[in-house]
């Protein structure tokens, strides 16, 4: 069953059996285009941290200490999310509070499984960063080079297909094709929607 416009749902990654981040999200659409999600500046989220304040982008699952779910803020931009179904990538529309279009940003990751109150996926660590002229960048190459082979990742074989899926998101951004043809970029949420509050994240484990 596809999600019901303005319904809040949560946007989990799963690693090893853990949820390393929760993020209310708001459904614009649930379609054959895929599942578009909003999330403002603001927002109280879940994410996977140490005892010293460290995250998986410090150090990978198996060598923290004590991990917990700690509730933190989403700062700096309001994104749009479309996660298409079956696919190992989702899309990020930036926007300033303001409203402004900041570019894209592309998250590989799993194809994600739909839950009654939300979706999961895994992050695939290794991302693009993509301005609104369509110039790209990787992003967390070192990061996604270190987890080849850690407990809990991938295998240099995976790796290669991350990396190629990567590289095929990379030539539609060139060409200026969907979804970086302009689509979403005018983007404005319905003035009625109120703010993500903490009580949707589910108890933290």
């Amino acid at each position: 069953m596809p999600f019901a416009p303005s319904q809040i749902i949560v946007r989990r990654y799963v690693r090893a059996g853990r949820t390393t981040f929760a993020k209310p999200m708001r459904v614009v659409s649930d379609d054959d285009a895929g599942l578009l999600l909003w999330m403002p500046v603001g927002t109280e989220h879940a994410q996977l941290t140490d005892t010293d304040g460290s995250t998986l982008h410090d150090r990978p699952l198996h060598e923290m200490r004590d991990p917990r779910l700690v509730r933190k803020k989403w700062r700096f931009w309001d994104i749009l999310v479309l996660m298409p179904a079956g696919a190992a990538y989702s899309v990020w529309w930036f926007f300033s509070p303001e409203g402004d279009f900041g570019g894209w940003y592309v998250n590989l990751e799993t194809p994600f499984t739909r839950r009654p109150e939300g979706v999961d996926t895994t992050d695939l660590v290794l991302d693009i960063v993509v301005s609104p002229d369509r110039a790209w960048e990787w992003k967390d190459e070192d990061e996604f080079a270190a987890a080849i082979g850690t407990p809990g990742y991938f295998d240099a074989a995976t790796a290669g297909e991350i990396r190629a899926e990567g590289e095929r998101i990379i030539t539609l951004a060139k060409a200026g094709a969907f979804p970086f043809d302009g689509t979403h970029t005018g983007f404005r949420p319905d003035p009625a929607w109120a703010q993500l509050t903490g009580q949707i994240i589910p108890p933290l484990q």
